[in-house]
């Protein structure tokens, strides 16, 4: 039996966006949903919110109480490590904090922003990098996923 759609929308809410990351953004969660192999129980919706720092960092403000711009938020609507249906969450990226890590990073933008999506995907599933144990466990997952992508291993040295 074909896993249940998944309806994928992006949301860009700032202009200076590239173009056509709508396609880059469906195949990271597509890759992560089936590296990570999660029980997908029926229809299920994501949103991807493309944003700038200044909202970003509203958006951190509130809900975590950092009051500074970070590169990617997620907000899970699904119980950690649940069934995969319905409203599963949202994703919130910013742009300028994208830009100056991939640049920082040496590596393109496309790349850093298939990471992030699939690292924001994977909070919205339910992992997490709080602890020495979840971290490698999450990065290990998110290095097979990226590498089915054609991405450089994000955390090697």
């Amino acid at each position: 039996m074909p896993p249940a759609p998944l309806d994928i929308a992006v949301i860009v809410n700032d202009d200076a966006w590239p173009e056509n990351l709508q396609a880059r953004a469906e195949a990271a969660v597509l890759a992560a949903l089936a590296f990570a192999r999660p029980k997908v129980k029926g229809a299920a919706e994501l949103s991807i919110l493309l944003t700038n720092d200044e909202e970003q960092h509203a958006l951190n403000r509130e809900w975590r109480g950092k009051d500074s711009s970070t590169n990617v938020l997620s907000f899970p609507q699904i119980e950690p490590f649940g069934p995969v249906i319905g409203l599963l969450g949202d994703i919130t990226l910013a742009r300028e904090t994208l830009e100056r890590e991939a640049a920082e990073q040496g590596t393109t933008f496309a790349d850093h922003f298939t990471h992030l999506v699939v690292h924001g995907f994977l909070h919205i599933l339910g992992y997490d990098h709080l602890t020495d144990a979840e971290a490698l466990q999450m990065e290990g997952l998110e290095t097979q996923i990226l590498g089915s992508l054609g991405v450089a291993d994000p955390y090697a040295d």
